[in-house]
Order: structure tokens, then sequence, then C-alpha cells
């Protein structure tokens, strides 16, 4: 059955709005090459979106061009108002942006661990709303949240766990209280994959897994184009997997006999000092991979730390073969090239399925950079909905 009228306008509508997020400001007549509308449905489209508030007249196409068909329309950022925040065990980031993405206030506070609850909450409170009035926002649409531990996913909220602090649950929900917006929670690791697929390292892949290396260890799985959560939103738990080399196996409760013991933080510095590198995991890792190690300790090192990678990302491979892995999070940031290559060498000589590494792109900025997209899109699906 053909669509009816309104809703063949919808479609084109949010059609000509998600090529106008993609590509920037249009004129009509890009609009209709894009959409392949004909020109007086696309002449429709722009004053119904124009009388919507959604899109306004941004500038003009060229300099030899003048008059309506010259026109350069965009979206109207000012709109709405997002916010993400990168909760972390010992402080959170924020970012305040308009509704295209474009950053306006950023900040980061650390909270230490002997800070109570309720401080705690308080002072990330206090924050994002700080931010928001350096950047001018009065209200907030809506607020993505990138934390670690494990999203429920019927409910939606961040399960307990006895080895996060306690302020990273109240503070979701302090923010679902006090503020009139949408407040979206995900696992950071997620975020990041997403953040990857639509802007950084996988952004030509459909199919990859992203290996978050940072104070702990976690993946995302990406297949079809598609964040994959798992039945009990637990997918990608990858420090939990037993792997050789650990001297134990991880438990229901803990996960240090497990990948984590191999490419966790502490695991990385200790495998630093032994080759002679002193300072912590990242800056170890960066060290070794811009050649500043000397006597070959660094190359020795990333050796080593490649062999452990890789025991990780063969069980990947065998499992999903999802054709690459992106070593993510700050120590997968820090490693770059030089580490991705070593993993991927030894990674072909412990699996006959094929599989690229590629380092992120994005680093530790991936989480807030896909929690700013889950906000972006709520905000968007809201307002780019037809009206009733």
């Amino acid at each position: 059955m053909p669509a009816s009228p309104s809703t063949a306008r919808a479609i084109n509508d949010r059609l000509a709005l998600r090529l106008l997020q993609q590509e920037g400001p249009l004129t009509a007549g890009q609009l209709k090459t894009l959409t392949g509308l004909s020109r007086p449905s696309v002449a429709d489209l722009v004053e119904r979106l124009q009388v919507s508030g959604l899109i306004r007249v941004v500038g003009e196409a060229g300099e030899q061009r003048r008059g309506p068909n010259a026109r350069l329309y965009g979206i109207v950022a000012d709109r709405a108002h997002l916010a993400a925040l990168d909760v972390r065990t010992q402080g959170v980031s924020v970012v305040v942006a308009d509704l295209v993405g474009a950053t306006l206030a950023e900040a980061t506070l650390p909270i230490g661990s002997d800070t109570g609850t309720e401080p705690a909450v308080e002072r990330a409170v206090a924050l994002l709303e700080s931010t928001a009035h350096e950047a001018g926002v009065r209200r907030l649409h809506s607020v993505g949240i990138g934390a670690p531990g494990l999203i429920d996913p019927v409910t939606g909220e961040l399960r307990n766990s006895t080895k996060l602090p306690a302020w990273h649950r109240r503070l979701v929900a302090a923010l679902q209280q006090r503020l009139p917006a949408t407040v979206l929670v995900e696992n950071e690791t997620n975020l990041a994959a997403v953040a990857e697929l639509r802007l950084g390292a996988a952004r030509d892949l459909d199919d990859f897994v992203l290996l978050w290396l940072g104070q702990g260890v976690g993946a995302a799985v990406v297949l079809g184009g598609a964040l994959r959560r798992g039945a009990s939103g637990g997918a990608g738990e990858i420090g939990f997997l037993p792997v050789p080399g650990t001297g134990g196996l991880p438990s229901a409760t803990g996960c240090d006999a497990g990948f984590h013991a191999l490419a966790g933080a502490a695991a990385v510095r200790d495998l630093a000092v032994l080759h002679g590198i002193d300072g912590e995991a990242e800056e170890a890792v960066r060290a070794a991979a811009a050649g500043e190690c000397p006597g070959g300790r660094g190359d020795a090192f990333l050796d080593a730390l490649a062999g452990q990678l890789a025991v990780g990302a063969a069980a990947v491979a065998a499992v999903l073969d999802p054709g690459c892995v992106v070593l993510g999070g700050e120590i997968g940031y820090a490693g770059g090239t030089a580490l991705a290559t070593r993993v991927e060498a030894r990674l072909a000589a412990l699996s006959p399925l094929r599989t690229a590494i590629r380092p992120t792109e994005l680093g530790g900025e991936a989480v807030l950079r896909g929690a700013l997209l889950a906000a972006r899109e709520a905000a968007q699906a809201e307002l780019f909905a037809p009206a009733s």
C-alpha cells in the first residue's frame, strides 16, 4: 500500500534533516539532487521545516549566485542544547553542545576516592550546571552519560556493582530528578564503539570489536552496523575471559585472574617495569611507541604487550570473526600504530581468521563523543518527529 501524503511528507522531511545534519548547509537544488524529489516537493518541505523552526537560511552558495536558488539552509543549532558526561572512577568530564553537536563548553573535575557519595554527586551535578551556564544554556534537552558497569537492557539503568563508587549510580538518579531533560546512560565502552563507528577508526566498517584498554578492560561488539549488548547487557565483558598466563581463573565476582590480568592498566604498568620503563601504563606505552626508551627496551615492551593483547583478540576472532579489532581507550591511543601492527602480527600466528587491528582515532575522548551522539539522537528523534 502506498504511503499516505502525510506519511510521505514526514519521510521526506526526516530525510532532508538527516542530510542537513550529515552534509551541513545545503541549497534547495542540492536537496533536490540528494533526495531525488521534485523541485515543488523540495520547496514544500523547505517551507514546512522553516515554519516549524527546524531550519533557517544560513547564507548563500557561491559569490556568483544570488537570490532564492542560492540560499543555504541549515539546521537551527540552538533549537535544543545537549550535554554529555564521561563518568570515571576518579572523576567526571562534561561537554555541552548544540543540536548539531558543536561544542559550546567543556570541563573536567577529579573526585577522589575519599569523597562521600552525596558530596560526589553534588560536585558532579554542579559541574554540569556550571558548564551549561558557561555555554549560555538555560535548559538542556538531552543528557548522555557514559559510565563503567552493566546497563540493564530492559530498564536502561546502571546496575549496582561493588567494584564501582556508589556515587556513579546515585548521579544518574540525581540528574533524572533535578533536570527537566531526557537523561540516558550507557556503558562507556559501548559509547566509545559508537563514536569510533560514526567518527573514528571504524567509520568504514559494519562489523568490528572495540577493545577498550584503560584502567579496566572491556569490549564492545558492533555487527551489521549495530551495537550488540547481549541478553543481560553484558556482551563484551572481556576482562572475565579465562585465558592462559594469568595463573588462575576469574570468578563471578572478580576478573583479577581473567584477561584483565593481562591487559588492565596495572598489568601493563607491571610489564613496563619488567622492561625497565617507569611511569604509569599510558605514559610507558606512549614513550615506547614514540621510540623514547633507550636500549631497545621500548620495542621489547611493546612486543610483550602485543603478545598479551593478542590472546584476548584471538578469542574475540574465534567467536565473532569481526574482521577488525580497534584498540581503544587511553592505552590503545598511546600505543597507536606501533602497538596495533604488533598485535595484528601476533594474532595472525594464533588465529586462522584474518583480523585487522586498528588503533583508535579518538582515544579517551571517545566516551564523551559517543555520549554526545546519544544525546543528539534522542533530541533529534523528538524534535524531528512529524507533527500529529
